[in-house]
């Protein structure tokens, strides 16, 4: 029987186990937020769950794309994240945070995937591997492994990588301890010329611990977003319906209903809320009546938990103190979501 070396310990083995990559949406299968963004100059969360675009002085589009069918170069995986980098004046490109750095295990761990594209001038993306202690740690940010090249060409290739990361025996994890990460950056570093673009196609992302990149790990649709929710839930999604329902709330008095939205998985901590906020497009049925308002107001910690946020109207409104009645989106632009991101 074939020795596997894992983490610096050898076993008998000849299976390929589950559950080997720290990666969740590795394989691009799931956007809460969205499938394209155009023109956006941000550090932010656009499209593909758990992928951060990171810009300084850079103008990209994003999306996410379905694999052409039959292309026998990539394997079985149905989607990619194309990040386009349309103008170029500094460092520009996309990110991965894993929860808490002691997730990652001290030694050798392998990193594969998936890319094609292009890069300026010839030139080669950046791949790093960091650690991030959280507010207050030391020290608060740790690149455990120099800019590897990554050169891209029009068709499909699997790149590998070994990343060796380091001791955390004796760090201080900081003040909030589940703010720390690691973090994996495919960045291209700032060009000369403002007007270099480049694009980068990816999918089948893997991390796994030990010096050899196995097969990808797929998991189902229905899985993969079980986990991205940890991070962010899509409560309503934009174009649902013009009615589309939030839940049943009570009027607490003369102005205010108050409900309480319950996630499916539990957060990683209390999230903010996300919506669409503009005059009148949130409504609340109730009485044979309709009561518009702007935008959710979302309580704290004394109400809202990790595993539910309780909500009321943000602005006032002319109801019946005692009676119970539906928010719902009084416009076909409305949605609702949750966000616990890293």
């Amino acid at each position: 029987m074939a020795l596997i070396k894992l983490n610096n310990r050898s076993s008998e083995d000849t299976a390929i186990h589950g559950r080997r990559n720290l990666i969740i949406n590795g394989a691009m299968q799931v956007a809460q937020r969205g499938t394209s963004v155009t023109g956006k100059t941000d550090l932010s969360y656009h499209t593909v769950d758990r992928w951060q675009s990171v810009s300084s002085g850079s103008t990209y589009n994003q999306s996410q794309q379905a694999v052409t069918l039959g292309d026998s170069t990539i394997g079985d995986f149905k989607y990619f994240l194309r990040h386009e980098v349309t103008t170029s004046n500094d460092f520009a490109g996309i990110l991965y945070k894993i929860e808490d750095v002691q997730s990652v295990p001290e030694g050798v761990v392998t990193l594969s995937f998936y890319a094609k594209g292009t890069n300026p001038g010839g030139g080669s993306l950046q791949l790093r591997g960091r650690q991030n202690f959280g507010s207050g740690g030391s020290p608060s940010s740790e690149v455990i492994e120099n800019a590897q090249s990554l050169v891209l060409t029009s068709s499909w290739q699997r790149f590998t990588y070994q990343i060796t990361v380091p001791s955390i025996l004796g760090k201080n994890l900081g003040t909030t301890a589940n703010t720390s990460y690691y973090r994996i950056d495919f960045q291209q570093p700032g060009v000369d010329d403002t007007t270099d673009a480049w694009t980068l196609d990816i999918t089948g992302v893997q991390l796994e611990v030990g010096d050899t990149a196995t097969p990808f790990e797929h998991r189902s649709y229905g899985e993969e977003l079980s986990l991205c929710q940890r991070y962010y839930y899509n409560h309503i999604t934009a174009g649902s319906g013009q009615e589309a329902l939030v839940t049943t709330a009570t009027s607490y008095n003369t102005t205010s209903a108050y409900c309480g939205v319950r996630f499916p998985v539990t957060m990683r901590t209390i999230p903010t809320i996300r919506q669409y906020d503009a005059t009148d497009v949130w409504q609340y049925y109730n009485n044979n009546q309709s009561d518009r308002f702007d935008s959710f107001s979302m309580f704290g910690a004394n109400q809202s938990t990790t595993n539910q946020a309780m909500i009321n109207n943000g602005q006032g409104m002319s109801i019946t103190a005692g009676q119970s009645g539906n928010f719902q989106g009084g416009n076909s632009a409305c949605y609702l979501h949750f966000d616990a991101e890293l």
